[in-house]
């Protein structure tokens, strides 16, 4: 069986993709990867084909920075901006190349993250089926959000000779996969949703732990980040460093490949500043998480039954940030009431109450009983030989 998966060329949506490709190479299938050319060597180096489609943020002219306040997902004037961005800026170009790809390698399957919207109306113009495997905190669309997300992509589709999807039901027709429980969502997904173990994977290429982390003492570890875009809000990080500083903790903070530690200023001992460490080597060792509420950071701490403390600051960030108050193993803080104070008074009190670090270990272990990749495999080989909708139990 030949797979092409198609992404958003960013590694937050990358990421989630991994696992699932990479259990697919282990039981003998064909694996590529449709990803925009200037993101061609996070792919490979994670051991894949990839065929260059669609269009790298660099090209888009997007300053995160002066995009204030950043849009979400969970406000439906915001939603516009969004799907500008991902639908209109993204997605066409990517469907006017993946058609070519199709062409060239004649995939059996496609599979999408849920942000990547050119594959499934590719795979569906060319009678492929086609997956998606989900890569952010949003449950069910308000009526009114629904409505415009269906507006937005239905002129997408009518560019792919595709009729209207007014409900949305095409993007997820076939088969969509979860790698987080059905409790973690605000609300329901789509009817072919598979909830499977989830699986975590942040290495790409040789990263690893940096060597002065064997000299850590006893003294709790506290991680911070706002992950592989947001970093760029440097101003957010530097409120955190400066409140935990003095703290008797020791704090990592990463604030992504492309950015230059230094921008933080000089920082005391117990602070350490890099550009990038993968979480699912790092978090095993802390007590918090301070998150800015990204999908994967946020699964990467409950893997390892870490309580959070999330300033969300965009896209489906606030809706994470729900979720985690929700199951009681995390709490937020609204970015614009950031203080070194209250963040500060945030960390003691969730440090000294045990009961965020207990729900998170029970997440976790009620996580661990779902079914495992095989299964997940087992699925995409079944949609692959019958091509037909399968709907979850």
């Amino acid at each position: 069986m030949r797979v092409l998966f198609t992404t958003t060329p960013a590694t937050g949506h990358f990421h989630p993709l991994v696992p699932t490709a990479q259990a697919l190479q282990q039981a003998g299938h064909e694996v590529a990867f449709a990803a925009a050319e200037s993101f061609r060597a996070q792919v490979e180096a994670s051991g894949f084909l990839v065929f260059p489609a669609g269009v790298g943020f660099e090209s888009l002219d997007f300053d995160l920075e002066r995009a204030v306040p950043p849009p979400r997902l969970d406000v439906p004037e915001q939603l516009e901006t969004v799907l500008d961005f991902f639908v209109d800026r993204l997605a066409r170009p990517m469907a006017q190349d993946l058609g070519k790809v199709c062409q060239r390698w004649r995939p059996d399957l496609i599979i999408s993250e849920s942000i990547e919207f050119a594959g499934p109306m590719v795979a569906e113009r060319r009678g492929i089926p086609y997956a998606t495997i989900q890569v952010g905190g949003m449950g069910s669309l308000g009526e009114a959000s629904q409505a415009l997300f269906a507006r937005r992509l239905d002129v997408l589709r009518a560019e792919q000779g595709l009729p209207p999807d007014p409900e949305l039901k095409a993007l997820f027709r076939y088969l969509h996969l979860s790698f987080m429980p059905a409790e973690y969502f605000g609300g329901p997904l789509p009817a072919t949703t598979q909830y499977l173990k989830p699986e975590v994977f942040d290495q790409s290429g040789f990263e690893r732990l940096p060597e002065w982390m064997a000299s850590l003492g006893s003294r709790p570890v506290v991680y911070a980040t706002l992950g592989t875009v947001f970093n760029k809000l440097i101003r957010h990080l530097s409120t955190i460093t400066e409140a935990l500083r003095e703290e008797p903790v020791d704090l990592i903070v990463t604030v992504g490949r492309d950015m230059d530690p230094a921008r933080l200023g000089p920082q005391p001992s117990n602070v350490h500043v890099e550009r990038y460490i993968p979480q699912s080597l790092l978090l095993p060792r802390c007590e918090l998480a301070i998150l800015h509420g990204g999908y994967n950071s946020v699964m990467s701490a409950l893997y390892v039954g870490l309580p959070v403390l999330i300033v969300p600051l965009a896209a489906d960030q606030p809706m994470n940030a729900q979720s985690c108050e929700r199951l009681g193993v995390g709490r937020r803080i609204n970015p614009d009431t950031l203080t070194p104070e209250l963040l500060r008074q945030q960390v003691r009190e969730m440090m000294r109450d045990g009961s965020y670090r207990e729900r998170a270990r029970r997440f976790q272990a009620e996580s661990q009983t779902l079914p495992g990749m095989a299964e997940g495999v087992a699925m995409l080989e079944k949609l692959s030989r019958e091509r037909q909708p399968l709907v979850r139990a």
